[in-house]
Order: C-alpha cells, then sequence, then structure tokens
C-alpha cells in the first residue's frame, strides 16, 4: 500500500467513442497542481472487465482517490468506486445505474439523436461521421474531426451489462450537467445528479463537456479533491 498524499490521486475513466486521451485537456493542469493522475485504459469489452482495470489502476497511485467519469465511465465508476481506495465520484455527463439498472435501461427512457448515427458492425458500435455533431457539436470542426478518428467502438452488449456496486449510495458524488447534450440526455443526467445527492454543476455544453468545457470541468473535480482531502485530514 502507497502512503497517502498531501493531495487525492485523480482516476479518469473514460465512455464509449473515447479512450484516456479525451482527458487530455485536464490531465496537465491537475499535475501541476500536484496531484497524481492516470487514465484508465480499458477495452469497453465487457463492463466487469472494465471495472476491474479499473481497480487495478487505482493500485498505480496514491490513495484516496478522487474517480471520475465521463458518459458510460459513470456506470464504470459507480461500481468499481466501492473500493477502500476511492474517496469520491465525478460524473460528466455520465450515466449512474442503480442496482439492477443497466446503461441501456437508463438511455432508452430518454432517447436522444446519436443513436441515429451508428452502425453495429463486427459486434461493435461504431459511430457514422455525421454522429459527432451530436457527441462534441460545440468543438471546433478539427477537433471533431480528431474526436471521430479516434473514436473506439464498444461491444455491442456492453450496456445491457451489470456489475455489482453502487458507490454513490456511500460515497460523497459530484455531477456535471451538459445541458446540450445530444448522447446522454441532459434531462437523463439531471434525474441522476438527484438521485445520487450530487452536487451538480450545469454547463452549457455537448457531451464531451471535458472538452469543451475544460476550466468548469477541472473547478468542480478541484472541488471534489479539497473535500476528500479535507475529509482525510478530519479521519
Amino acid at each position: 500500500m502507497k502512503p497517502t498524499q498531501s493531495k487525492p490521486s485523480i482516476v479518469f475513466c473514460h465512455g464509449i467513442w473515447a479512450d484516456g486521451s479525451c482527458f487530455n485537456k485536464l490531465i496537465p493542469t491537475l499535475q501541476a497542481e500536484g496531484h497524481e493522475v492516470i487514465a484508465v485504459q480499458y477495452g469497453l469489452d465487457s463492463q466487469a472487465a472494465d471495472v476491474a482495470a479499473t481497480k487495478r489502476t487505482l493500485g498505480r497511485v496514491s490513495n484516496p482517490a478522487i474517480l471520475v467519469g465521463h458518459s458510460y465511465g459513470g456506470a464504470v465508476i459507480t461500481a468499481a468506486g466501492t473500493d477502500d481506495r476511492v474517496a469520491g465520484l465525478v460524473y460528466i455527463a455520465a450515466v449512474a445505474p442503480d442496482a439492477g439498472e443497466t446503461v441501456q435501461s437508463q438511455l432508452d427512457k430518454y432517447p436522444t439523436p446519436i443513436f441515429g448515427h451508428i452502425e453495429v458492425a463486427d459486434g461493435r458500435v461504431w459511430m457514422l461521421p455525421e454522429g459527432v455533431k451530436d457527441f462534441a457539436g460545440d468543438l471546433p470542426e478539427q477537433e471533431q474531426k480528431v474526436v471521430w478518428a479516434t473514436h473506439f467502438a464498444p461491444d455491442a452488449d456492453l450496456f445491457n451489462q451489470k456489475v455489482e456496486g453502487t458507490a454513490w449510495k456511500s460515497k460523497p458524488s459530484w455531477s456535471i450537467v451538459a445541458t446540450e447534450d445530444r448522447t446522454v440526455h441532459p434531462d437523463l443526467e439531471r434525474f441522476l445528479a438527484k438521485r445520487m445527492g450530487a452536487t451538480t454543476v450545469e454547463a452549457k455544453s455537448s457531451h464531451v463537456a471535458m472538452l469543451s468545457q475544460p476550466q468548469l470541468v477541472l473547478d468542480v473535480i478541484r472541488k471534489a479533491a479539497k473535500a476528500a482531502h479535507g475529509a482525510a485530514a478530519t479521519a
């Protein structure tokens, strides 16, 4: 076990159609501010495998750690966050299933345009080029092209899977609602944030708030880290 450091570590969990590099506008600043930072690189092959990869990655940084999940990454941190090394959870335009729920069951109640721009091939779900407007439409066109060029297709069954653990019931949570989101519906994000009792901030942003509104996202992560540090100091 590594010694507790002065500031919590930050562990990022990406969503579908992305990898850990989607947090590249946040990582350098957090490192410069004294946090150990790592982004989990999981394969989107199964939710259980992605959660296991997150728990392995927690072992590579000092604890306590803040788990930050974007989109489907919210489901990952909901399960992985029950780990004792996790002090808080930050959800960015993310889902957050309760026990017995799946990501798909949540999305089905709040349809969004992005899923009209996908193709299932070779057992994976690919985003068609025109879909990037619904995923990252507020980014400059060149950035949108990079988002599409680097998009990482999940297993077609990923959203129907369930994993044990509902960390938001026992860990403090923060939620960033992307009000212009056309991938995870803003009303779903609001519902989930309220159900979690999360400290909630709304961002006028597409689904990729960490790319379009990085300063706002950094501020929320800082607040979560400060709260965790304060709790550790008084424990």
